[in-house]
């Protein structure tokens, strides 16, 4: 497979090849704060009460982008995003996404689109406003052509129930597929130093169109905010638990890179999460990163990566390119995820190594 970098082949506007280069479709900050593990994925999640502080304590820490969905708790993170956004609604972008559900306790795709019109507007209740800013097809369903999904989207845009639409785990040609049905906003798919898939065109395929490329797992699931030692003491129902990466045949050769990513971000003077932010904000104007955390700690810490990018006191370029060497697909042992969550993404993947 092909990456489209730098030197790659555009066409008269500047564009990657198959793109035209347009304005963006909606404004994100560059980093904004993703909501799942308040409700869903990483081991117990905290109380609601004490997740609806935490993310009013976020707002006013200056998170002015929550990222929420209908699989998340079966609906329940919705609902605590809803409470803890009432009487501050135009103090954020909201997003949340469909097309994937809890459906008698099993993890369903389903992106036809009489059930997307239905979680749309579950969603809207859930959150308990009027509109959403921002609404992804959360995975691609192979039995639906991505057009009448998109399409149905489309609609709910038409009706002033969400604002613009995303697409979510997809790849280059699905994105294609979906503007030429309607305007899409953003695509959210994962990326960060150890997680170098959109680099395989999907990072300059959404500059080129004037797409958000929104970074969800930024910190590589904790791994390179240094929060992870042992990956047999996670929970039991932790989802990093079946990872490849964490799991006992690669963790070793993974861990074994810390010390050195510990070190440069003490030379960076910013802590190690600051510097993986630091490093996918630095890919792109129009990249946003999304961590997430049940801390009102590390959202101070993450939302001061964002600040002082803006100020122009952002990590020194040689540091960013250290790192990109330190962390990479080359010196990363494992894919991303086991065999039968690998079928469900659409997203483009990097051969194993042999």
């Amino acid at each position: 497979m092909t990456v489209v970098g730098e030197d790659e082949p555009r066409d008269d506007a500047g564009a990657a090849p198959g793109f035209t280069e347009t304005a963006p479709v909606l404004a994100l900050p560059r980093v904004g704060l993703g909501c799942m593990s308040l409700s869903h994925a990483y081991g117990v999640a905290p109380p609601p009460e004490e997740g609806e502080r935490m993310l009013r304590a976020a707002l006013d820490a200056g998170a002015r982008l929550l990222d929420t969905a209908t699989l998340y708790g079966g609906g329940r993170n919705e609902e605590l995003v809803g409470r803890a956004i009432r009487g501050r609604r135009d103090e954020v972008v909201l997003a949340s996404k469909g097309g994937m559900a809890m459906v008698d306790g099993v993890r369903t795709i389903d992106g036809r689109p009489e059930t997307l019109r239905a979680q749309v507007d579950a969603s809207l209740t859930r959150l308990g406003v009027d509109r959403i800013d921002l609404y992804y097809l959360h995975r691609w369903d192979r039995k639906v052509p991505v057009a009448e999904s998109v399409g149905a989207l489309a609609e709910a845009v038409a009706a002033g129930k969400i604002g613009a639409i995303g697409l979510s785990e997809v790849g280059v040609e699905r994105l294609k597929q979906a503007l030429a049905e309607a305007p899409i906003a953003a695509v959210q798919n994962e990326y960060s130093l150890w997680s170098r898939n959109p680099e395989l065109g999907m990072l300059e395929a959404t500059r080129a169109a004037g797409v958000a490329l929104v970074a969800f797992s930024p910190v590589a699931r904790g791994f390179l905010a240094d929060a992870i030692h042992d990956p047999a003491a996670l929970a039991e129902k932790d989802i990093r638990r079946p990872m490849p990466r964490f799991q006992p045949e690669h963790w070793p050769a993974n861990a074994a890179l810390l010390p050195a990513w510990r070190a440069l971000a003490a030379e960076a003077g910013c802590t190690p999460a600051q510097l993986a932010l630091a490093w996918v904000i630095s890919r792109g104007p129009h990249v946003t990163a999304i961590p997430g955390t049940t801390s009102i700690v590390h959202v101070r810490e993450n939302l001061a990566a964002e600040r002082l990018a803006a100020s122009g006191l952002a990590v020194d370029a040689v540091l960013l390119v250290r790192a990109g060497e330190l962390i990479d697909t080359a010196t990363v042992s494992g894919p991303r995820y086991p065999a039968q969550q690998s079928a469900e993404v659409d997203a483009e993947a990097f051969e194993p190594v042999a």
